[in-house]
């Protein structure tokens, strides 16, 4: 047994999208993100914030979606993503609730008796984001 975890962190997140262009274009025009490689063929693309790199897959039968249920399925429940600052988070719910296509689940609230705050979304592909701030943290 080591003392050390044998990993690193997160490379990248691989997401099966309903509609590839729309996930692509809310990550990269409402969150500011930047896409940093495609492949047409696959399709897939691929999008990140500096910080963390995510794979965006096409679904090949959207006519077969199932929607995910935490207590049925095994599978990603959400992705959280941070930020830097309270004003950041605010400034986050307010353009992504702005956003054609994106179904709000609660605005910025405590999580717990706080002080970390956090906002639940749905993009308009179908994955469930959450962003969250935790002043006793440091932003990076």
């Amino acid at each position: 047994m080591t003392d050390k975890p044998l990993t690193l962190g997160i490379d990248h997140v691989g997401l099966t999208v309903r509609d590839l262009n729309l996930t692509r274009d809310f990550f990269v025009n409402c969150l500011g993100w930047k896409q940093v490689g495609e492949r047409p063929s696959y399709p897939a693309a691929f999008v990140s914030d500096g910080h963390v790199m995510l794979t965006l897959w096409q679904v090949t039968e959207p006519d077969r979606l199932v929607e995910f249920d935490r207590k049925t399925h095994v599978g990603l429940h959400h992705l959280a993503l941070r930020v830097g600052s309270e004003e950041a988070l605010n400034d986050i719910f307010s353009r992504v609730s702005a956003w054609p296509g994106v179904n709000i689940e609660f605005a910025p609230e405590n999580l717990g008796p706080g002080p970390k705050r956090h906002t639940m979304v749905y993009e308009p592909g179908g994955i469930r984001l959450e962003f969250d701030h935790d002043p006793r943290t440091q932003a990076s």
